[in-house]
């Protein structure tokens, strides 16, 4: 007994020896220096993250536009191969309610039935992006019963890409050339080329407008044969060559009417983000080649 108490009584001295001495364990703060420090090296890598993290969403976008420029032009082809006949990939320009309107005058927009006019304003949002796939006959039609077929709704490209304006209408024209069909093609787009290449303004060809039971107005399209060949682009009618569809980021921003936002037959603000980023800077073109009909995208820097 005597043994367990002087074990004891050795044991708490040790315990309260231990406790008396300083902590192994000290606690520290940041002092205010240190914090500034850190606070100015996020601050520094915050203004070098945020431009690269706008620029890849920019990249993105321009990414996206082309991929699916790349596969709607694919789709066009591939359209008149399976339907074995002409097939017009048709775009949406910028004031398309005064399009030319050839041997209709001006009874074309009094033909229109008012669900046909509601189809137009609507297209009012996809000017400079929109298209879709129109085809004269299509597999399955009777023999001597062709007819217009609208092959898909209407589509656009994704928000902040566009067509080119200058591709719908050369710069130094006070209007865009319409002229039937395709003779259109040797109307250049200024001195803008890709490389050596001269690129040249959309052709244009009369289809029924906006649905398949309207009447016919001239649209800039892009046409592929029954063998899937880029015919479109001919200046004389014997030599075919490429088509080439240069995109732009920016905005293009509908006419609204100020009270109740209704979209407006009226000329809508077209702005490339930054300035002449379609031709001057660093741009994307997609390139379709007349012998095959197949698409690429061609990326091209400004030095």
């Amino acid at each position: 007994m005597l043994n367990a108490k002087l074990n004891f009584t050795a044991k708490r001295q040790r315990v309260l020896a231990f406790s008396l001495q300083p902590s192994a364990f000290v606690c520290s703060a940041f002092t205010l220096v240190e914090m500034l420090v850190v606070i100015s090296i996020l601050g520094i890598l915050a203004g070098l993250t945020v431009p690269a993290l706008k620029n890849l969403g920019k990249s993105n976008a321009a990414a996206s536009a082309s991929r699916q420029l790349l596969d709607a032009v694919g789709r066009a082809r591939q359209l008149a191969i399976a339907n074995r006949t002409t097939v017009f990939m048709v775009f949406v320009p910028t004031n398309f309610w005064n399009t030319p309107l050839g041997t209709f005058n001006n009874s074309w927009w009094a033909g229109l039935t008012p669900a046909q006019q509601t189809v137009v304003t609507n297209l009012c949002d996809k000017q400079l992006s929109g298209y879709t796939f129109v085809a004269y006959g299509a597999a399955g039609d009777q023999p001597g019963q062709h007819a217009w077929h609208y092959l898909d709704p209407w589509r656009s490209l994704p928000d902040g890409s566009f067509i080119a304006e200058q591709k719908f209408t050369p710069s130094g024209l006070s209007a865009p050339q319409w002229i039937n069909d395709c003779t259109n093609y040797g109307i250049p787009v200024d001195n803008w080329q890709l490389g050596n290449q001269q690129i040249y303004a959309f052709t244009n060809a009369f289809v029924p407008f906006p649905t398949e039971q309207s009447p016919s107005v001239l649209l800039p399209c892009i046409e592929f044969n029954s063998f899937g060949l880029l015919i479109s682009e001919t200046p004389d009618g014997n030599s075919f060559h490429h088509a080439y569809i240069p995109l732009a980021r920016g905005s293009v921003v509908p006419a609204l009417d100020p009270s109740s936002k209704v979209l407006q037959l009226n000329s809508p603000s077209v702005s490339e983000i930054p300035p002449g980023n379609s031709a001057s800077i660093s741009y994307n073109i997609v390139d379709i080649d007349p012998l095959t009909g197949r698409a690429t995208l061609e990326f091209h820097k400004v030095q």
